[in-house]
């Protein structure tokens, strides 16, 4: 029932409509998870995964029909301006679901009150903030206590060390794409909730800090999350290109040169979100 709220065909006119088709997937996913999973004493360690794997249930759907209208359109184009063009539309209906989903997200773990709800995430942020004291992290986030923060190295060495994992989950994002054209939403997900949780935790816990928080860490979030959206796109459409046409088609050609192009737009943004990310989104505490 839920997919048919989404035509992708009506988005050309209006992809910042995605943006509450993200609020009501996220808030619905937050909220189903800690009705029938929150008191379970098995399945509430795992909240974060299920959060996440309900949430890409409900924007499976769209986000298949959105690769495979796209593919059609691949097998007549060429440039990076006819490249743009095509795909502009389903890019910015990407970021708008993601910032729906990062707002839903933050809102409700912040009223919720529960950290169990994004646990997964929380150790994920204090295996990049606190490496060497996770449990110690993971249990001072847990009681919403603010965490000092940490520093040591270079404004280089952070920027090599954020652009090389940047392109490794843009490096994932494409092979779960090709493997499962829609499959890559996971990882998208997955990083909205991982925001959630920083934002979280930047604000103490306060629905008041949420308007700071998201300038904070939107500033790099946007721009990285499009490139992952470019690369999920490329390789949905080069999968679905290779089963549609085979290699030997000259249609494919076409296909895979607008794949390279979309990489190639996706590495400068990556690179771009890497440079904002060490020198801008530090100035805003």
């Amino acid at each position: 029932m839920l997919e048919s709220l989404v035509n992708p065909k009506r988005l050309a006119k209006g992809p910042w409509k995605m943006f509450f088709i993200g609020l009501l997937y996220a808030s619905l996913s937050l909220l189903l998870v800690k009705l029938f999973f929150g008191s379970d004493p098995v399945l509430s360690k795992y909240s974060g995964i299920l959060v996440v794997t309900f949430c890409v249930m409900f924007t499976l759907p769209f986000i298949y029909f959105m690769i495979k209208q796209d593919e059609v359109e691949d097998e007549r184009i060429e440039g990076i301006r006819d490249v743009w063009r095509v795909h502009k539309d389903a890019i910015w209906s990407f970021v708008w679901l993601f910032l729906g989903f990062v707002i839903a997200f933050s809102f409700w773990y912040i009223v919720l009150a529960d950290s169990t709800m994004l646990n997964a995430q929380i150790e994920t942020y204090c295996l990049i903030n606190s490496p060497r004291n996770i449990a110690g992290c993971v249990d001072q986030y847990s009681i919403g206590s603010a965490l000092s923060p940490t520093g040591g190295a270079t404004n280089a060495g952070r920027f090599i060390s954020i652009l090389e994992n940047n392109i490794y989950v843009m490096i994932f994002t494409i092979i779960f794409s090709l493997i499962f054209g829609a499959g890559a939403i996971f990882v998208l997900a997955w990083n909205a909730t991982v925001i959630a949780s920083a934002i979280g935790i930047f604000t103490n816990y306060k629905l008041s800090g949420i308007p700071l928080g998201l300038v904070r860490y939107m500033i790099h979030g946007i721009p990285e999350i499009a490139a992952y959206f470019v690369a999920a796109l490329a390789g949905g459409i080069l999968g679905a290109g290779f089963l549609r046409n085979g290699v030997k088609d000259k249609k494919f050609y076409h296909v895979l040169e607008n794949t390279i192009l979309l990489l190639f737009l996706s590495l400068i943004i990556l690179v771009v979100a890497a440079v904002m990310e060490v020198y801008l989104t530090p100035l805003l505490h």
